[in-house]
């Protein structure tokens, strides 16, 4: 098996290709991770998420890592570390470009909204929660891939 580094471009493309990651946050000392689908665009992860547990956490603390990963054929793998900073796009005056750019970036993908939507909770529940988009700033990318050769 070979393992090599994968370039700042070629995290990007992997990043680009996948939706789903590994969101991992702190609170008090505490880690947390779970997964979450995602957009990537310009240098961000865009998300969409009702509230609970990851929200109320990088709230807390919006220093965060996210882990994706791609199996190839046979043994094959890349896996992509992004560092970065929680960042919340409210619908408050002054952020609707952002929330905006977020809506456009996520809704290129077929029932986007379905997981950040789809909390465990009756149907009257559902009404009263609001939702949140936020994203991840990339401040650091880095990725291994193993293969046969």
């Amino acid at each position: 098996m070979h393992i090599r580094a994968l370039s700042t471009l070629e995290c990007s493309k992997l990043l680009t290709a996948n939706r789903v990651g590994r969101l991992a946050c702190a609170k008090d000392g505490q880690p947390y991770i779970a997964p979450f689908y995602y957009a990537h665009a310009d240098n961000h992860l865009y998300a969409f998420s009702m509230l609970g547990k990851k929200i109320d956490w990088m709230r807390a603390n919006p220093l965060v890592s996210v882990q994706v990963d791609a199996h190839g054929k046979g043994p094959g793998w890349k896996s992509v570390i992004v560092t970065g900073r929680y960042e919340e796009l409210s619908d408050r005056i002054g952020h609707e470009a952002q929330r905006d750019h977020a809506w456009l970036v996520l809704s290129k993908h077929a029932d986007w909204w379905e997981p950040g939507a789809l909390k465990p909770a009756t149907f009257a529940d559902l009404e009263h929660l609001p939702h949140v988009f936020f994203r991840i700033s990339i401040t650091e990318v880095s990725g291994r891939e193993a293969s046969e050769s």
